[in-house]
């Protein structure tokens, strides 16, 4: 069943899709770098991370950048409000993505929605609660884990501008980089419901309960990754698990890499050296996506 979804999908986000969307990321980038780069300072989730992953998934799915902001309440409230509030924005993406599955119906458009509601799977059309699944998933996946993927790159960076000035002189090197971040900052913790009482090394789990899978634990094998725990910009050899493998392998991963190799080409094009703001301390928080927030970088400005 899933591969039949996954060869359906697969062309909506093929590296020549992606190709396409380049120009319109690369320009959002711009845009909301100018916008704080003369004030000397950012919080980077905030002002740049995601703004940049709402605004491309609003490219993606066809939908004016003027919406950009009420996205992102519902990203905010959905990732770092109470129960309360998650449900709530929930609910709203439900009704949003329902609302523009019947606009297509009416008026037929060649974006994300159009192409679903044409698509067909096992030899007939998709459903209306699976076309909504789609999108919804489509919503959830490609947000969180981006923006918290430029957070650390950013925070990594600032941190260490040994690292950061071999990417000023090197832009060669950013690909590669950003690789090695995908694999020591891996944002994805995949969580599993235990079908039966299990006793691992003593460690009792019980029938119902949830197992988190982190994938940064994986990437720190050092039977796998020479040196673990340094990060070695020019890495050979990454076969990191921040994507996962085989059959459920991120479907959005060609677009996730692109928007990372974007959002760091141009704040280092446009950015001076950037620290972090001392007084200030970036906070990493928990959940199904491994997140970092407070990232407030400052640089000096000319004149």
């Amino acid at each position: 069943d899933h591969q039949a979804y996954r060869a359906l999908l697969n062309p909506l986000l093929s590296p020549k899709r992606v190709d396409a969307m380049e120009a319109g990321a690369r320009e959002r980038a711009v845009r909301l770098i100018e916008g704080f780069k003369a004030k000397g300072s950012c919080e980077i989730m905030n002002d740049f991370a995601f703004p940049f992953a709402v605004g491309v998934f609003l490219q993606f799915l066809g939908v004016s950048d003027d919406r950009r902001d009420e996205f992102l309440g519902w990203a905010d409230d959905q990732f770092h409000g109470t129960l309360e509030k998650r449900l709530a924005a929930m609910r709203t993406v439900v009704e949003f993505m329902r609302g523009l599955v019947e606009l297509r119906k009416r008026e037929p458009a060649d974006d994300f929605v159009g192409f679903l509601l044409q698509a067909k799977v096992k030899d007939r059309p998709l459903t209306d609660k699976e076309i909504m699944g789609i999108a919804v998933l489509l919503f959830e996946a490609g947000l969180d884990t981006v923006a918290a993927a430029l957070g650390f790159d950013l925070c990594h960076l600032a941190k260490h501008p040994e690292d950061q000035q071999r990417l000023r002189d090197d832009r060669e090197l950013i690909k590669p980089a950003v690789e090695e971040f995908f694999r020591a900052y891996s944002t994805v913790q995949m969580l599993r419901k235990a079908v039966k009482d299990y006793d691992f090394d003593g460690i009792l789990i019980k029938a119902g309960d949830l197992v988190s899978c982190p994938t940064m634990i994986a990437n720190r094998d050092p039977a796998e990754f020479p040196d673990p725990d340094r990060i070695d910009l020019a890495r050979d050899n990454n076969r990191h698990t921040a994507f996962a493998y085989g059959p459920h392998r991120c479907l959005g991963s060609h677009l996730a890499r692109r928007e990372l190799i974007i959002g760091l080409e141009e704040f280092l094009d446009r950015i001076p050296t950037l620290r972090i703001k001392p007084g200030t301390a970036p906070m990493t928080y928990g959940g199904h996506v491994f997140g970092i927030e407070n990232v407030v970088l400052d640089w000096t400005t000319e004149g």
